[in-house]
């Protein structure tokens, strides 16, 4: 059944009544007036934090009497019953803990003690594990053991401890500015590497521009804290995490704002952290997009955000779907989202939904109360104002309590046998792996790998490069091949010779293989095998070079961005004579500024197979790309890719191109650009929903997928809404519209955007004392300060004003998205782009034959 948020009258009420002065609260948390909640659910407001005194909250946990323990990000720890319903705190209801512990990012209350993960940004004491004990029995926790220190800078650091399903053991979620502790054994194999086939490119304005493989960990250790194991890796920057009733853990990575509108952009997302897992973090433009073979996806794409805490509804006195839902905070934008997940062949698909969401609210962390059965969540972080709510059902809906025995699949139940053999030694582990490792479960796949890639490669180099299954040899070969190379960002004067043999060996088994034999997720794990040998054994020989070039050639370009993506890569990196004129007409065709900038990057280095007509045309799209949007990077990698360009002339082409070279380019506002994108279009008609919902009934059969893509780049759609694995991040994720709209809601979605404002994109008006008036995305906060995106097409823009310029703030009646983007297109045009948004970018969709 289609049900759609009905905000409108909820908005206007809101304005009319609820916009809030800062001049009135700067001390006091945000009112729950300016905080919205699913329907049948109540909010109070129990406490405002009085910062000068008890500082900014950003965890809460539960010890052993029920009460809640809360932690100062700069300062100490405080406890304190919950109050009866109905009832609030007041400030002597909070009790100081009085031991000598600061700056906490974790808690957790386990084995009769209290585990502190300290992330000390102001380094007044050593960032690590503690524990905190009651030595005397007077109820006072007055111990404090360390027992691991670390370095950890910044966000980025050491976060949350999570209790083991079993409960004898503990997981540490550590952010990429936390710098890895040995560990007694890891179920990631340690042969991890940047990776990177073609040059490396840091972030432009020199983010985490050390910060390597293998990025952020997850660790499980003993109650004691002397036994360590890697469990996970290759995370940005996770602060929390939950296990479901199945065992299963689940945690929330943040995304790299400065690289919006970049192809190798990766939105905030639920990660499924198996045993072994990989999550591809690399800096700078190394970030592994989540098709290639050698990472794996994420369980549901967020959006745009600054992932906090995460729990699970099990225990709340919500309705079933509440309780089974992962909560996760998103502590920039203002949101507690309800991930409902289902099991997914042996790991799990979710969908998203808005729970709470405020403005501002910046979301720290949640709990649920075993008592009440109740959501407490805290505001706070970065010395802004904290608060602490509740969150009640008080709708009709059955509140029962919902079975929690785990259920495991027969796929999930075998990948799980697969883990078991990532630590130990199994006598038979190449014998039960093996089978497994051509897989169409993505995750079993990974297993039966990282299974075999922990084992000596002696037991298993000869079977890998001999063997007769097309897809098992592309998926092992590349398993071969990181754990017997060695990546040079890695390298250390005492690491062993490289084995070039065996490079050359696997160089030349990949040369044995058909590519009309293998699937398209074959296809791509045979391009990356090659990619990975490359980096880890060096250039192949010219002779070996031509042959590799010869077997991916002919298959370049290929019908899917994904395959384009390796295969431009890989033949630029090779030189191959075709690559420059192939990948020029990818670039001019692409609708997308993603796709083109990878392809830009991609032929940057490359010498071979240049015209000076294809040359005119690459430095031409340089001077088109100026007007291009995106994150604070955005432009200096643009400015990095043509740099390496320019190095890469000869000086004949030098000479030559000296003119273009020499012109500057003309920035243009985001309306021009967005004209531009019309040109050669003229009005041709008022559209009536009416009108073109009838049409739609009977008119999405035999349309034209180019068509559709293009008014979809055309209508300005890309500038602010994600789809597929592109786009900008102002505007709702359309790639699951399928899912979600019928052809009649999204024509009204389009055509009449301030009707119904998705609740995850509602915009805040803010009203200064001067009378300027601000309408934007709240997109950080820090002490005193609101900073705003107020301009959606271009995702780098910023405002920020002082909390006490302001004299209201509440959610605008009107939505950023312009009406009247169809009024440019024809009937056919329209229905060609209904077509491509409610297929999810999918050719063979029945729309389209």
């Amino acid at each position: 059944m289609n049900t759609k948020p009905k905000l409108l009258l909820f908005l206007i009420i809101f304005i009319k009544f609820s916009c809030f002065s800062f001049a009135q609260i700067e001390n006091q948390a945000t009112p729950i007036e300016n905080i919205s909640v699913k329907k049948g659910f109540k909010i109070e407001l129990l406490f405002t934090v009085p910062k000068e005194r008890l500082g900014s909250w950003v965890n809460l946990c539960l010890d052993n009497k029920n009460r809640i323990i809360a932690s100062d990000q700069f300062g100490g720890l405080y406890r304190f019953e919950v109050p009866p319903k109905g009832k609030t705190l007041k400030e002597s209801d909070i009790e100081k803990i009085p031991v000598d512990i600061r700056a906490a990012n974790g808690l957790l209350w386990a084995f009769d003690s209290l585990y502190v993960a300290v992330n000390d940004y102001e380094k007044k004491m050593e960032s690590g594990v503690y524990r905190l004990t009651d030595s005397n029995g007077d109820d006072q926790l007055d111990k404090v053991e360390k027992l691991r220190g670390m370095q950890a800078r910044g966000d980025h650091g050491v976060h949350a401890l999570i209790l083991s399903p079993d409960q004898k053991s503990i997981y540490l979620i550590t952010g990429n500015n936390t710098t890895p502790v040995e560990a007694n054994r890891s179920r990631v194999p340690m042969d991890w590497g940047e990776d990177h086939l073609l040059p490396r490119m840091p972030d432009g304005r020199g983010h985490n521009r050390d910060r390597l493989a293998p990025a952020g960990i997850i660790y499980k250790m003993s109650p004691d804290g002397k036994d360590w194991e890697i469990v996970s890796s290759g995370y940005r920057n996770i602060f929390d995490g939950g296990f479901n009733a199945d065992g299963e853990l689940f945690t929330y990575d943040a995304d790299m704002e400065y690289d919006f509108n970049t192809p190798w952009y990766r939105p905030t997302r639920i990660c499924h952290v198996t045993s072994g897992s990989m999550y591809g973090w690399r800096n700078g433009t190394g970030k592994r997009p989540e098709f290639y073979p050698d990472t794996l996806p994420p369980v549901v794409n967020i959006g745009p955000g600054s992932p906090t805490g995460v729990t699970f509804g099990y225990g709340a006195k919500f309705p079933p779907k509440y309780q089974k839902a992962m909560f996760i905070l998103d502590w920039s934008w203002g949101k507690i989202y309800a991930i409902h997940m289902s099991p997914d062949g042996s790991t799990y698909s979710g969908e998203k939904e808005t729970f709470i969401t405020g403005s501002p609210l910046p979301v720290t962390d949640a709990i649920i109360h075993p008592m009440d059965g109740a959501m407490y969540f805290a505001i706070g972080g970065r010395k802004v104002q904290s608060g602490l709510y509740r969150v009640s059902y008080t709708g009709k809906e059955k509140t029962a309590p919902i079975s929690t025995k785990p259920r495991v699949n027969e796929l999930a139940s075998l990948r799980h046998q697969l883990e078991n053999l990532h630590i130990g030694e199994h006598p038979k582990a190449l014998e039960l792996a093996w089978p497994h490792t051509d897989h169409q479960d993505r995750f079993v796949r990974w297993a039966a790998l990282i299974a075999i890639q922990h084992l000596p490669i002696e037991k298993w180099a000869t079977k890998a490069l001999t063997e007769k299954d097309s897809g098992k040899r592309a998926n092992i070969l590349l398993s071969l091949s990181k754990a017997a190379g060695i990546d040079p960002f890695h390298r250390q004067n005492t690491d062993p010779p490289i084995n070039q043999k065996l490079g050359k060996q696997i160089l030349q088994s990949l040369l044995q293989i058909k590519w009309k034999d293998l699937t398209p997720n074959e296809r791509l794990a045979l391009v990356r095998t090659y990619q990975i040998a490359m980096v880890r054994f060096g250039k192949p020989a010219p002779q070996v070079a031509a042959k590799i070039v010869a077997q991916l050639d002919p298959q370049f370009p290929a019908k899917s961005f994904e395959m384009n993506w390796l295969l431009c890569e890989t033949l630029a990196f090779l030189e191959s004579p075709t690559v420059a004129k192939k990948g020029i007409a990818l670039l001019l065709e692409a609708p997308t500024q993603e796709e083109q900038m990878e392809y830009a990057r991609s032929l940057r280095n490359l010498k071979t197979g240049w015209t000076h007509e294809l040359r005119v045309q690459y430095f031409n799209w340089f001077l088109k790309a100026s007007n291009y949007r995106g994150g604070a990077s955005f432009t200096k990698f643009i400015e990095f890719i043509r740099n390496d360009a320019v190095a890469s002339l000869n000086p004949t082409e030098q000479k030559k191109l000296a003119e273009l070279l020499a012109k500057k380019a003309i920035v243009k506002s985001p309306a021009d650009v967005m004209a531009e994108a019309m040109v050669g279009r003229t009005f041709v008609k008022n559209w009536k929903l009416e009108e073109l919902s009838k049409a739609a009934s009977s008119g999405l059969k035999g349309r034209n997928f180019k068509v559709g893509r293009r008014m979809f780049a055309a209508g300005g759609c890309y500038a602010c809404h994600r789809f597929g694995n592109q786009g900008g991040m102002n505007g709702p994720d359309l790639t699951g519209s399928g899912g979600r709209y019928s052809t009649h809601d999204l024509l009204e979605q389009i055509m009449y955007p301030s009707k119904e404002i998705n609740e995850q994109f509602v915009p805040t008006f803010v009203t200064l004392k001067n009378g300027k008036t601000l309408s934007g995305v709240v997109v950080n906060l820090n002490g005193n300060r609101v900073t705003l995106n107020t301009d959606l097409y271009d995702p780098n823009q910023r405002t920020s004003v002082q909390t006490n310029e302001v004299k209201s703030i509440g959610p605008s009646t009107v939505s950023p998205m312009p009406p009247g983007l169809l009024n440019m297109m024809e009937e056919e045009e329209v229905m060609d782009l209904l077509a491509y948004i409610l297929s999810g970018d999918d050719p063979q969709h029945k729309f389209f034959k």
